[in-house]
């Protein structure tokens, strides 16, 4: 099980020691998108950790290196936002995400750059043994890097290199899958840009057997010499974006414009919301858990910030222990700043590692409103109260199979909540099973909230398949985060969306579109 926690700031910052799990994670939340409290150091030390953790369990962890450009396009992309919260480590790249966190009352330490990650990186595996891989830039960049780094570090093992020619995510070559298998790497650092890279981790991070998998941008490219740094002093002072401007206004100005401007506005309409933080508690604040029915009921009362929510954290620590699933009652809670907010998002996150759950239940309308502010509202699975939690929680336990519906000459097919890596490849084989009877299916989303690349795939062979056998393939019941994902991608296009299963049942029958 992976603990993924918040922690009070203290005067003296706990470093990650070896051995120790992952219940030192301390996140903020800016745009909806938690940023963990880090300075390079830890960041190297949890990665460590990572790499210990992955060659004993064969589990992936993926890492984001988060700008303000990541930020913004997270705001209008569900996939790349959900992929970004639910990140094993998440680093502020970013000046402005420095700067934002200090105007919300929780300072990040440093900067935590991706071009600053990876050249470490490499003297940390020649001192540690780690192998390397590098995947992606443009062709003969990767290997160029490759060589640089090994010049530098002699004893560096890189086992493969490779620059695939540009395509989507969906149709890159399934190859490169099978040389990283093979090459058993450590660490593999990705660089195909946001929000790429984070796609193609999470459609394929979990299948390959690699420890740590890094999305690391134009990394590369300084490290093989095709792109020059600003000096230490713009780093410094927060200009490094003015110097990548001046070296190629034509295709960034616009970038930095809009990322500008978007940025602003929604963080300062954060800014006002979490202004309330600094008014004194009308409640103080406390933390009871108790287990009932092997679920971990967490009961907040007062305001929970930054400053005081070690016990909480304490508390659902040692809740985690005993359950990985988690009610959080919120019922008499006045106030969640965004580290409280970070620390509930490192809860859910390590109860779905630990193959559990969390809820939010009784949450009242002004933290329901932060939340929807936050883009968390579909993140959180959000209940009326604890007896609807609890039940809920009885019902997935019982883990029923796909449900299968006749509607005329249609037969109906309930997706998942996720459709991701993780279910995939169960619901396409039961999808293909079910088409080999009926090649006219319709895909109900009515309880998906989340469509990621992998679910687009499936989505994708499903419609092939349908259209091979004279049939057709529709979707029905999209919430707006799953529609909105479908269009990024055009599949609205060729794929009929209808907004229930009586007019995607009803509409007349036509041949898909191969």
């Amino acid at each position: 099980m992976v603990d993924v926690l918040a922690k009070t700031r203290t005067a003296s910052r706990p470093h990650t020691k070896p051995g120790e799990r992952e219940a030192m994670r301390r996140l903020l939340i800016i745009l909806g998108v938690p940023i963990d409290d880090l300075t390079m150091e830890e960041a190297l030390a949890r990665i460590d950790l990572f790499v210990r953790q992955g060659r004993a369990t064969g589990r992936s962890h993926q890492i984001a290196t988060v700008n303000a450009d990541f930020v913004v396009k997270a705001l209008q992309d569900p996939e790349l936002r959900r992929l970004l919260q639910e990140a094993d480590m998440a680093t502020a790249d970013g000046m402005p995400l420095v700067w934002g966190a200090r105007l919300l009352g929780a300072p990040l330490p440093e900067r935590v750059a991706g071009a600053d990650m990876a050249p470490a990186l490499a003297q940390r595996a020649a001192e540690k043994g780690y192998a390397l891989y590098l995947l992606g830039a443009a062709p003969g960049v990767a290997a160029r890097a490759a060589a640089a780094l090994q010049a530098r570090h002699p004893a560096l093992r890189i086992v493969g290199v490779q620059s695939p020619p540009y395509s989507s995510v969906l149709e890159m070559d399934a190859a490169i899958l099978d040389d990283i298998r093979a090459a058993r790497p450590d660490i593999l650092l990705v660089a195909f840009g946001n929000p790429k890279q984070e796609k193609w981790i999470g459609m394929h991070g979990r299948n390959l057997g690699v420890p740590v998998l890094i999305g690391v941008g134009g990394a590369l490219d300084f490290i093989a010499g095709e792109t020059r740094r600003a000096p230490l002093w713009m780093q410094n002072v927060g200009l490094e974006w003015l110097h990548r401007l001046l070296q190629n206004p034509r295709r960034l100005w616009r970038r930095y414009v809009i990322d500008l401007a978007v940025f602003s506005a929604f963080f300062v309409r954060q800014w006002w919301l979490m202004r309330r933080g600094r008014q004194i508690p009308l409640l103080l604040p406390k933390t009871e858990a108790v287990i009932v029915e092997e679920t971990a009921v967490l009961s907040v009362h007062g305001r929970l910030d930054f400053a005081n929510c070690a016990d909480f954290v304490a508390q659902a620590q040692q809740a985690l222990r005993a359950t990985p699933f988690l009610l959080v009652n919120l019922a008499t809670a006045t106030f969640l700043d965004s580290s409280a907010i970070g620390a509930l998002v490192g809860l859910a996150n390590a109860a779905r590692n630990a193959e559990g759950k969390l809820w939010l239940v009784n949450v009242p309308q002004p933290i329901h409103q932060a939340l929807a502010l936050l883009r968390l509202d579909q993140f959180f699975e959000i209940l009326n109260d604890v007896e609807a939690g609890l039940a809920t929680r009885k019902r997935q336990a019982q883990q029923p199979n796909a449900e299968l519906r006749r509607y005329g000459a249609w037969t109906i097919v309930q997706m998942p909540r996720r459709l991701d890596a993780s279910t995939a490849p169960q619901v396409q084989a039961a999808c293909l099973e079910t088409l080999a009877a009926n090649p006219r299916l319709v895909l109900d989303f009515s309880e998906t909230v989340f469509l990621a690349s992998a679910g687009l795939a499936v989505i994708a062979a499903l419609q092939r398949q349908a259209a091979a056998s004279q049939g057709e393939l529709r979707l029905a019941n999209c919430a707006r985060d799953v529609r909105r994902v479908l269009e990024m991608v055009r599949f609205d296009r060729v794929i009929g969306i209808y907004a229930d299963l009586n007019t995607a049942t009803a509409a007349p029958i036509t041949t898909a579109i191969t």
